[in-house]
């Protein structure tokens, strides 16, 4: 069986308009969460959200693709132009970027758990205020696999391409099904990542009503300590938008070539809880780590580092420290951790795929970003979680990514 290294990381998130920016505001422990700007919030109990800044689709697409497509598509492709060019797999040639092409052995695969939600939204009010048609663009740009195969098309990659949509795990679904086809010899190259562009009323009002994201997110003014994971005073996760994909490379033809390599993917947990359609149960979870743990053929006690899924909602936090009580027993409140939703907020299936990237960063450098708003941490969550930024030898990690029905996505990591 093959390798799987990961040789290209691109991001736009609320961070920052690259994976570096990214990390870097990561690692100071900067907050991307502040007041709702892309649409009018005065009348909503929800004001705050993680948005891109400064975002320019059109450094990667043309005026016409920008305007027939979704968002989430535009994110999902800059993500992944920028991931390529970090691979050394892809070279500007005029403006806006062209891409080199590529063989067949490689492929793409990007998660959404809301896909064009925006495009939809858009052309429901534009019926509703009495249009007369709505875009011919409409179903093309708002399908989930449209992210995948926008990202084919312009790279030129005329191989496998899939679109996942299972919930808040899709990025990390991505990410570990890209994992598998390398191990299992299918392919040589994939690009593996997530995106969504959530911020309309739609999905407010919706993840509000259903209790899931935080009541503190009134007055709009006042956004400081709102994403709180872990602490006894959360109340909920701050919708937030954004892209990340790494570039996975088989690491026999990575080494070949030169290329700097970020980590290895050593295992895959993948399962469902069949328990509810939004609560957690925390033996699913458990059990997604252990089958990471199995596939990457080490135990519990070689983790040094855990990636929370960490969203901030009271059931979510404690189901995801009993989970890790049930893999890690006594170490359980030794082992570092880190959430680092709580900075951006939660980005659905782009969390998965760029806490992916932060984890082996962190690994890389030796440094783990801290989570923030941990003022008193509720004692239902006995796990070790960093506050500060902190100097640490990872050799192996894993990161978690849970979603609504119970769907359950682990990645096990290791540096090289």
């Amino acid at each position: 069986m093959n390798r799987a290294v990961v040789t290209g990381i691109g991001a736009v998130t609320p961070l920052g308009n690259s994976f570096i920016q990214s990390w870097e505001a990561a690692k100071a422990g900067a907050s991307g969460i502040g007041g709702i700007t892309k649409l009018d919030a005065s009348n909503l109990s929800w004001k705050i959200a993680g948005e891109l800044k400064g975002f320019d689709a059109t450094s990667y697409l043309s005026p016409r693709e920008t305007n027939r497509l979704d968002p989430f598509v535009h994110y999902a492709v800059a993500a992944s132009l920028m991931a390529m060019k970090d691979a050394g797999l892809a070279f500007p040639e005029s403006s806006p970027i062209t891409y080199n092409r590529f063989p067949k052995a490689a492929g793409v695969i990007v998660g959404s758990s809301r896909g064009g939600i925006t495009t939809l939204e858009r052309e429901w009010v534009r019926m509703l205020r009495g249009s007369s048609r709505i875009s011919p663009y409409t179903m093309p740009s708002s399908t989930v696999s449209m992210a995948a195969s926008s990202v084919a098309q312009k790279l030129g990659m005329r191989g496998y391409c899939l679109g996942i949509s299972n919930a808040c795990a899709s990025g990390t679904n991505a990410v570990g099904e890209a994992y598998s086809l390398i191990k299992n010899a299918s392919l040589d190259v994939v690009v593996a990542g997530g995106a969504e562009a959530p911020l309309c009323r739609t999905c407010l009002e919706g993840y509000g009503v259903a209790g899931a994201l935080s009541g503190r997110q009134c007055p709009q003014e006042s956004s400081e300590g709102m994403s709180r994971p872990f602490d006894l005073n959360r109340d909920g996760f701050v919708l937030s938008e954004g892209a990340c994909v790494l570039v996975l490379e088989n690491y026999e033809s990575a080494m070949k070539r030169g290329a700097n390599i970020y980590g290895e993917i050593i295992g895959y947990g993948n399962t469902t809880d069949a328990f509810h359609i939004t609560k957690p149960d925390p033996k699913g979870e458990a059990a997604a780590i252990l089958a990471a743990l199995r596939d990457a053929a080490i135990s519990p006690d070689a983790v040094d580092h855990i990636n929370t899924h960490g969203t901030a909602t009271q059931i979510g936090d404690i189901a995801e420290a009993r989970a890790l009580t049930m893999v890690f027993r006594e170490r359980t409140s030794s082992v570092p951790a880190t959430a680092v939703k709580s900075m951006t907020g939660h980005m659905l299936a782009a969390s998965g795929a760029f806490e992916t990237a932060i984890t082996l960063m962190a690994m890389k450098e030796g440094l783990i970003p801290p989570s923030i708003n941990l003022d008193e941490q509720d004692p239902a969550c006995n796990i070790s979680v960093v506050t500060e930024p902190m100097r640490a030898d990872i050799t192996v990690a894993i990161t978690n990514s849970f979603g609504f029905g119970g769907v359950n996505a682990v990645l096990a990591l290791r540096r090289i």
